[in-house]
């Protein structure tokens, strides 16, 4: 079943009282239950393209090294744009080497050292043909919400990456690691010279799980990646806080259950021994997980509408499970205690019904207070993802200013 844009809309609008998911999605901490049982995660199919897969000598590269360069056709999205898929080295949340991608793209008439944006996508998704390597080409609804802003920065001159930021696994809510891969992506496209860009100003920019990443990726910089010179990062309707997602989620129904059962089966993927989800699931619950461990974002909303994790569990919880919140914290940006060193601009609906807003707030006093040139702005939207494209604009006049060289603002 495939879900329009438009029923996206009206459904995250009849779920204003939820304040859990945003595009980003948590799990319930229902579903992370205080026990020593194991089990073992249920991993996405593997991509058939071997260009995906890790080459033996993975470990002997270092983070951001260029594993392998493949020349892709046209995407329709992105008119007279030569695209060119990396494959680079990068690392999980435990510190092992990874493969991962990002998809750049070139505009036309390119000037050599022209400016370079690193764009986080919102991939809310645990199968590997949902990464939007793929989804360029398969006219992703969600994808047509941010062609205008990334064509416009491809109109300037600009160069577009667009990586791969789940991981591997399709590690869906592991925000941390989305950090790490977009910080490697950045590296591995300046170390290749037929890309043009080793001297080019570069800016981060993403919206809701997309926001996290480029969030983390800003607060990781400069202890993960200090050598890498960014000019300011763009951070939009981001779930700042997923403990307090999971929180909320409970164990009751809801309609979009989907995205919380999904991000319980990511974090798994990403730390097997401390949220072993799949060793609590009854029969109905590891028969949603099987159906939901391939799917992409509205495959997993129509898989999950309605559901609870009451349902889907052998038996009641009495307490949270201490080491799955350990690692909900590990993943929540309000609880980093790393500043980023560059300019930020955020922006967000105050009403948006899908985030907590004053993970948000709390967030953007800390770096304020830390000395960060940040600039906040709040936008006229009732729902999660038209805040997207209204403050599309204002990030993009920002990002520009950065890469200009101007002085930041700061709304602190």
């Amino acid at each position: 079943m495939v879900l329009t844009r438009r029923f996206l809309h009206s459904f995250f609008r009849r779920s204003g009282s939820v304040r859990v998911l945003g595009a980003l999605g948590s799990a319930a901490l229902g579903l992370l239950l205080a026990t020593t049982a194991t089990a073992e995660p249920l991993y996405p199919q593997p991509d058939p393209d071997p260009f995906f897969a890790a080459p033996a000598d993975l470990a002997a590269h270092r983070p951001g090294d260029v594993l392998g360069v493949r020349p892709m056709p046209p995407v329709v999205l992105f008119p007279g744009a030569t695209v060119t898929l990396v494959a680079f080295r990068s690392t999980n949340s435990h510190g092992a080497p990874i493969a991962a991608t990002t998809t750049v793209l070139t505009p036309v008439g390119h000037q050599p050292d022209g400016p370079l944006l690193s764009y986080q996508h919102f991939i809310n998704a645990l199968g590997t043909a949902c990464a939007v390597s793929h989804q360029l080409y398969s006219g992703d609804p969600n994808l047509v919400t941010t062609a205008s802003m990334l064509n416009t920065a491809l109109a300037q001159g600009w160069s577009v990456a667009l990586p791969d930021h789940l991981g591997p696994n399709f590690a869906f809510g592991a925000a941390r690691l989305g950090g790490q891969i977009v910080l490697d992506g950045v590296r591995a496209v300046k170390r290749l010279p037929e890309l043009s860009v080793q001297h080019s100003r570069v800016v981060l920019a993403g919206y809701s799980g997309g926001g996290m990443a480029t969030g983390w990726a800003a607060a990781l910089q400069p202890s993960y990646a200090p050598e890498l010179e960014l000019e300011g990062a763009a951070v939009g309707g981001a779930p700042m806080n997923i403990e307090a997602m999971a929180e909320a989620v409970g164990m009751e129904t809801h309609p979009a259950f989907g995205l919380a059962m999904a991000a319980a089966i990511g974090l798994e993927r990403e730390y097997p021994d401390r949220i072993p989800i799949s060793a609590y699931l009854n029969k109905r619950g590891l028969a949603i997980r099987d159906a939901m461990a391939n799917s992409c974002t509205n495959q997993i909303l129509a898989t999950g509408i309605g559901g609870s994790a009451r349902e889907f569990l052998a038996s009641s919880p009495t307490a949270a499970f201490p080491e799955a919140r350990a690692v909900l914290k590990e993943n929540s940006l309000e609880m980093y205690p790393g500043i980023p060193e560059i300019p930020v601009f955020e922006w967000h609906s105050p009403t948006d019904p899908l985030i907590p807003i004053d993970a948000i707030d709390h967030v953007n006093s800390r770096w304020c207070a830390a000395g960060v040139r940040l600039q906040t702005m709040q936008v006229p939207a009732f729902e999660h993802l038209s805040a997207a494209v209204i403050g599309a604009p204002g990030a993009l006049t920002w990002l520009h200013a950065r890469i200009l060289g101007e002085p930041a603002p700061a709304t602190c």
